[in-house]
C-alpha cells in the first residue's frame, strides 16, 4: 500500500464528517460478534480464515497474540515519532448489514464508529470511504452513496500503532480496537448539522439566559425558503426562526463586507462606534442597517436567544436539568428531524483568584478518572459509568477530570444529571517526548483537531465546566493555537492545562485560565498563596497518588486549602487500580500489572494508583476522603460534658439541610450508653447554628473511661445517588478525653503479681503460652509503593533494618523485674541499643518496658515497635480506636473511634502488588482471641499503631501480587510506640516531617493480659 496514513501525522483524517452535538435517534445498532483478522502490519494481506470479535471490545482482551501493554512516560516501541514500528498489529473487522429500504430512498446514511486505537480506514463494498485518526472521539462517514439494498458489507481496518500514537502516551494500558459503540444512522438530506446550547444565568444568579445555535445542512440540494427552526424549553413558550439563505433575499448580496468600500457617511458613523461616542437615535437607525451587511447571516445558521426568570440552577448538589426539544421543519411545516437534549443553568466565571460557579467560591474536590474495565480494558458499559458516577457522589466528590482524553460520551450524560463538575480533556499527551511534539508543525493539525472536536462533541454539557487542552505535552505553538481557537469557539469556559504553568506558576498563562499543578508539596502551595505573585485560582489537576496504602497528609493538604485564599481543591490521582483480569495456566486468576503479559518495556505496577480496586471496592483512603469532604461539620461547646452543645456547620455552597437527617449516640470506651435523634437546624448554605443534644443526661461518674459524642448524618430520602437512611458522614467530638487526660490526681498504676511470673528464654525472649514468637523488636515494615518509589525502602534494605539479630548483653532481675539488655545489630553493622524490662501483672499478665536508642545514621525508619506470633487459633481480633477501616498517622480521619470487632483475615487489605497493610492508628487496647475467651489484650502507657494479620512482613515484601500470599496459622502483631506516615512519594511528596521516625531514644510500655471471662483485662 503506498499510501500508509498511520505515518502522515498532518493527516488528521480523511472523508470524515464534523464533529457535533446532535443525537441522531433513527439508527441500526452494529454493535455485536464481527468477522475479524489480526494481521501483523497493515498492509499484510487477508488470510481465508476469518475468527470473530466482540465490538466494542479490545482485541487485547480477547484471548489474541497481541496482548495489553502497560506503559507510562515511555513508549512501548523505540523510535521517534511520526513513524510507529514496521511490525504493527492491525485488526480488520467485518460484517453484512441490510439497510431499510426507506433509508435507501433519499436517506442520508451515516456510519458512527465511536472510537478506535489509532487510525481507522472504512470501505464498504470495496469501496474506500475515509479514515479517522483519535482513539477516542467518533469518527463519522457518509455512506449514503456506497450503499445499495441488499447485504453491504462493512470493513473497518484499526491499526494500532500510528503517528497519532505519540500524542497519546497517556499512562495507561496500551490496546487495540473499536472501543465504543458502532451504528449507522439516517437523516433526511436536509437536517440538523449540529445544535448548540449556551444557557446561562445573569448577574441576578436566578434569570436564566438560553442562546440556541443550529446549523442546518442541505446535502447539495438547492436551498429553498421558508425552512424553520423551533425550540422549546420545557413548558416555556416555543422559539423559532427562519433559516437563512441570503442567495434567497431580495436585493445585492454582501458576499466580502469587511472588505467593501465604505461611504463617507458610513465611515464616520464606525468612527464614532469605535470611539466609544454615543449614537443618536437616527445614527444608531443607520448602524441597525448598516451592522446586517457587514455582518450578514450565516447560511443555514440560526440562532434563537431568550431569558427565563426564575430557573433552578444546575450545580454537583443540585443538578436542575430541563428538557429542550429542538425541532427542523420543511416550508410545508412539517417536521423533518426533531431532537431531544437536557439544558443546565449555570455560570462559570472567574474573579481575580476565585473560579466562581452560579456565584460561590466552590472548593473542586475532584478526582481523575479513565474509561476502564477490569474485563474489557477501555470498553465501559453505561451500568458500570453509573456505577462510578454514584460511587464518586457517595464518597463526596464533586468534581472529575476526564483523564487524559475524551470519556465516554454517556459518562458525561451521567454527570449531568447526576451532578458532577467535569474538567473535560483533549486526547493530547506526548509525554516521551514532552517538550518537541508540542512544536513539531507536522502535529499542529492533530492538536487543533482534537481539541475542537472535544469541544464541539462536549460543548452542550452543563457539567463541563472547564476545557482542558491535555496532559504532560510540554508548551509549545501547537497549544497556543489550540488555545486560540478554544477561546473563540466557547468564551464560556475557562482553559486548563497544567503544561503551560509547570516550573513558573506567576508566569503568563496565556493557554491555561488555573494554575494547575502536579502533585506539589503543601507548603509550596501555602508559600505561592502568600506571595502577593498568585494570578489565577490554583486547583491541583493531580495530587494524592492512590498507589496501594497511599494517600498520607490528605487531611493537612485540605487544612491548607480550605484555609487560604486562593487554593481552591484539586483532583486525587485516581479513581481506578488498572488491574487487568488475566488467567493463569492453573485456571486461577489474578489482577494483571505491566510486565504480566510479558510487556517489555513496562512500568511495572505503577497503572494499580487508583481510590477503588479494579472492582470497584473502595480503599481505605476512600473513608478518609468522604469524612474530610462531609457536606456538615460539628463542633463541640466548651461545657459540652453539661450541657451537650454542639455546633453545626453547613459546608454546601446552594443546599440547605433538609434532605439529611441526624442521629447520635453517646459511647463509654466504644459501649454506646445513650442514643437519640439530632434535630438539624434550618441552615443555608455556609450556616452554622448552635444546637442542644435532645434527651442530653449527664454521664456517669468519672472512671476513667473515654467518652466520645458521635453524630451520623443520613439521607432523609432516596437521592438519585443514594438510597433512603444512607450514612454521608459522621461527627464526633471528645465529651471527656479518657486516659490522654486524666483528671487531677494520682493515677492508679498497674497491679503487680507477688513472686516471679515471668519465663524467658536463654537469649531473655519472653515465653508465654499464647505466642509462638516472642516479641521482638521491629524497625522495618513491608514497602509501600510509596516506600519503593520514594527510595525510602531501599535505604532501608542499605541499612539491613529488615534483618535484625538481637544479641543478648545482659538479663538481670531487678526490683523485681527482669532487665534484659540487647545489642540490636542490623545486616549492615548498625547497632541499635534495646532494654527492656519485664514484670508480672497479678492478672497473669506482663508489663513490658521497653527503652530503645536509634542512632544517628538511622535517619528515617519505618517504626519503632515490637513484633510477635501468637499460636495458631487466635483469629478474632476486638479494639478500641480508630475504626473499623485501616489507619495511619497520616491518613486517620477515616473512621470514629468505637469499639471494633474483625476477624484477623478480614484485617488484611489485598493491595494488589502486596505492602504494609491494615495498621490501626491511636489504638486503645487490642484483643486477640479465638472467639471464645482465649486470648489476651493489648493496652498501654500511650495510644498505638497496632496491626494483626496472617502474613509477615517478609511475606508481604517477597509476594508480586495479592493471590501469591498464602495465610499462615499464627497470628503477626505488630505494635508499634512510632510508625511512619504513608505521603505520596509514589509519585508527589513524601509525608511531612511530624510523620517521619528520627534518631533519638524511645520509651513506652504496653501489656500483654489474658483474657479471662467474666473479668475485665487491665
Amino acid at each position: 500500500m503506498a499510501f500508509r496514513p498511520w505515518t502522515e501525522p498532518e493527516l488528521t483524517a480523511l472523508h470524515r464528517l464534523p464533529m457535533h452535538s446532535v443525537p441522531h435517534r433513527d439508527r441500526i445498532e452494529l454493535d455485536g460478534r464481527w468477522r475479524f483478522q489480526l494481521l501483523p502490519k497493515p498492509d499484510a494481506e487477508l488470510a481465508a480464515d476469518w475468527a470473530e470479535v466482540d465490538v466494542p471490545g479490545c482485541w487485547t482482551m480477547q484471548g489474541f497474540e497481541d496482548v495489553p501493554h502497560y506503559t507510562n512516560v515511555q513508549m512501548p516501541f523505540p523510535g521517534d515519532p511520526p513513524l510507529p514500528p514496521e511490525q504493527n498489529p492491525t485488526g480488520v473487522y467485518e460484517r453484512e448489514v441490510e439497510v431499510p429500504g426507506p433509508w435507501l430512498a433519499g436517506r442520508r446514511i451515516v456510519l458512527h464508529v465511536g472510537a478506535a486505537e489509532s487510525v481507522l480506514i472504512v470501505v464498504v463494498n470495496g469501496h474506500d470511504v475515509g479514515i479517522g485518526k483519535d482513539s477516542h472521539l467518533a469518527s463519522e462517514f457518509d455512506l449514503t452513496k456506497f450503499l445499495k439494498p441488499g447485504p453491504n458489507v462493512i470493513r473497518l481496518r484499526v491499526v494500532k500503532w500510528s503517528d497519532a500514537s505519540f500524542i497519546e502516551d497517556q499512562d495507561q494500558w496500551w490496546h487495540g480496537g473499536i472501543t465504543r459503540s458502532v451504528f449507522l444512522y439516517a437523516t433526511a438530506r436536509v437536517h440538523l448539522a449540529d445544535v448548540r446550547v449556551d444557557a446561562g444565568l445573569t448577574d441576578d444568579l436566578r434569570t436564566g439566559t438560553l442562546a440556541i445555535s443550529a446549523e442546518i445542512d442541505f446535502d447539495g440540494l438547492p436551498h429553498q425558503a421558508d425552512w424553520t427552526v423551533e425550540a422549546r424549553l420545557g413548558e416555556t413558550a416555543s422559539l423559532s426562526a427562519a433559516v437563512p439563505f441570503a442567495g434567497l433575499k431580495p436585493g445585492p448580496r454582501v458576499v466580502r463586507a469587511d472588505s467593501e468600500p465604505l461611504s463617507r457617511h458610513r465611515f464616520e458613523l464606525v468612527a464614532r462606534l469605535v470611539s466609544g461616542v454615543d449614537l443618536t437615535q437616527d445614527e444608531a437607525a443607520d448602524w441597525a442597517a448598516l451592522a446586517d451587511q457587514l455582518r450578514p447571516a450565516v447560511d443555514g445558521r440560526i440562532r434563537l436567544t431568550t431569558e427565563i426568570p426564575d430557573v433552578a440552577a444546575w450545580s454537583a448538589e443540585q443538578p436542575n436539568l430541563y428538557p429542550l426539544t429542538v425541532v427542523l421543519r420543511s416550508p410545508a411545516g412539517e417536521s423533518v428531524e426533531q431532537v431531544e437534549l437536557r439544558v443546565g443553568f449555570r455560570r462559570v466565571e472567574i474573579r481575580g483568584l476565585d473560579l466562581l460557579l452560579n456565584g460561590a467560591r466552590v472548593l473542586l474536590r475532584g478526582v481523575n478518572r479513565h474509561d476502564f474495565d477490569q474485563f474489557t480494558g477501555r470498553v465501559v458499559s453505561a451500568a458500570s459509568m453509573r456505577a462510578d458516577v454514584i460511587a464518586m457522589k457517595q464518597f463526596g466528590f464533586n468534581a472529575v477530570r476526564t483523564s487524559h482524553y475524551p470519556n465516554d460520551p454517556a459518562f458525561l450524560d451521567l454527570c449531568d444529571e447526576l451532578g458532577l463538575y467535569v474538567i473535560a480533556e483533549a486526547d493530547v499527551e506526548s509525554h516521551a517526548f514532552i517538550d518537541r511534539v508540542c512544536d513539531d508543525p507536522r502535529y499542529l493539525g492533530a492538536w487543533v483537531d482534537r481539541v475542537s472536536r472535544l469541544a464541539r462533541r462536549d460543548k452542550n454539557h452543563v457539567s463541563v465546566i472547564v476545557w482542558s487542552l491535555g496532559n504532560e505535552s510540554g508548551h509549545g505553538t501547537n497549544h497556543d493555537a489550540a488555545a486560540g481557537w478554544l477561546r473563540r469557539y466557547d468564551p464560556s469556559r475557562p482553559l486548563h492545562y497544567e503544561g503551560a504553568i509547570r516550573w513558573d506558576w506567576a508566569s503568563d498563562q496565556r493557554v491555561s485560565d488555573l494554575t494547575c499543578p502536579m502533585y506539589p508539596p503543601i507548603s509550596a502551595l501555602l508559600d505561592h498563596a502568600e506571595s502577593g505573585k498568585q494570578r489565577h485560582p490554583l486547583i491541583m489537576c493531580e495530587y494524592s497518588h492512590a498507589m496501594g496504602n497511599s494517600n498520607g497528609t490528605l487531611a493537612e493538604y485540605w487544612e491548607a486549602i480550605e484555609s487560604t485564599p486562593g487554593l481552591q481543591g484539586g483532583f486525587i490521582w485516581e479513581w481506578w487500580d488498572h488491574g487487568l483480569v488475566q488467567k493463569l495456566p492453573d485456571g486461577t486468576t489474578r489482577w494483571a500489572y505491566g510486565g504480566d503479559f510479558g510487556d517489555v518495556p513496562n512500568d511495572t505496577n505503577f497503572c494499580l494508583d487508583g481510590l477503588v480496586w479494579p472492582d470497584r471496592r473502595p480503599k481505605p483512603a476512600l473513608w478518609e476522603h468522604r469524612q474530610l469532604a462531609a457536606p456538615v461539620r460539628i463542633t463541640a461547646a466548651p461545657d459540652i460534658f453539661r450541657t451537650g452543645a454542639l455546633q453545626v456547620w453547613n459546608r454546601q455552597y446552594f443546599t440547605d439541610l433538609g434532605w439529611l437527617r441526624a442521629s447520635w449516640d453517646l459511647s463509654a470506651d466504644g459501649e454506646v450508653l445513650h442514643r437519640g435523634e439530632l434535630a438539624l437546624p434550618d441552615l443555608a448554605p455556609g450556616g452554622k447554628a448552635w444546637v442542644n443534644v435532645t434527651g442530653w443526661e449527664l454521664p456517669p461518674v468519672r472512671d476513667e473511661r473515654e467518652l466520645e459524642l458521635t453524630v451520623r448524618f443520613f439521607t432523609a430520602g432516596p437521592q438519585p445517588w443514594a438510597p433512603a437512611d444512607f450514612e454521608v458522614c459522621w461527627g464526633q467530638v471528645a465529651v471527656l478525653p479518657g486516659r490522654d487526660d486524666p483528671p487531677p490526681g494520682p493515677r492508679v498504676a498497674p497491679k503487680l503479681a507477688p513472686g516471679d511470673q515471668v519465663h524467658l528464654d536463654s537469649e531473655g525472649q519472653l515465653i508465654h503460652e499464647l505466642l509462638s514468637d516472642s516479641p521482638r523488636l521491629c524497625l522495618w515494615r513491608a514497602p509501600t509503593d510509596n516506600d519503593r518509589f520514594g527510595g525510602v525502602a531501599a535505604q532501608w534494605r542499605e541499612w539491613g533494618l529488615d534483618r535484625l539479630t538481637s544479641n543478648l548483653a545482659s538479663l538481670r532481675r531487678h526490683d523485681g523485674s527482669y532487665v534484659v539488655v540487647y545489642s540490636v545489630v542490623t545486616a549492615a553493622g548498625i547497632v541499635v541499643q534495646h532494654e527492656r524490662h519485664l514484670r508480672a501483672l497479678s492478672s497473669g499478665g506482663v508489663l513490658v518496658d521497653e527503652n530503645v536508642v536509634i542512632p544517628a545514621e538511622l535517619t528515617d525508619l519505618a517504626r519503632v515497635g515490637v513484633v510477635f506470633e501468637t499460636v495458631p487459633g487466635l483469629d478474632q481480633v476486638e479494639w478500641l480506636g480508630p475504626g473499623p477501616v485501616e489507619t495511619y498517622p497520616d491518613r486517620r480521619r477515616g473512621g470514629p473511634v468505637g469499639r471494633w470487632r474483625s476477624s484477623v483475615a478480614d484485617q488484611y487489605v489485598p493491595y494488589v502488588k502486596p505492602q504494609e497493610n491494615g495498621g490501626h492508628h491511636a489504638v486503645r487496647w487490642f484483643d486477640v482471641s479465638d472467639g471464645r475467651g482465649r486470648g489476651f489484650r493489648l493496652a498501654g502507657d500511650r495510644q498505638f499503631q497496632i496491626s494483626a494479620t496472617h502474613f509477615r512482613a517478609t511475606d508481604l515484601a517477597t509476594a508480586g501480587h495479592d493471590v501469591d500470599l498464602v495465610p499462615r496459622p499464627e497470628t503477626i502483631v505488630h505494635l508499634d510506640a512510632a510508625h511512619r506516615g504513608l505521603g505520596t512519594a509514589s509519585c508527589g511528596p513524601d509525608t511531612l516531617p511530624e510523620y517521619m521516625i528520627e534518631p533519638g531514644t524511645y520509651r513506652w510500655s504496653w501489656r500483654l493480659t489474658p483474657l479471662i471471662p467474666g473479668r475485665s483485662p487491665m
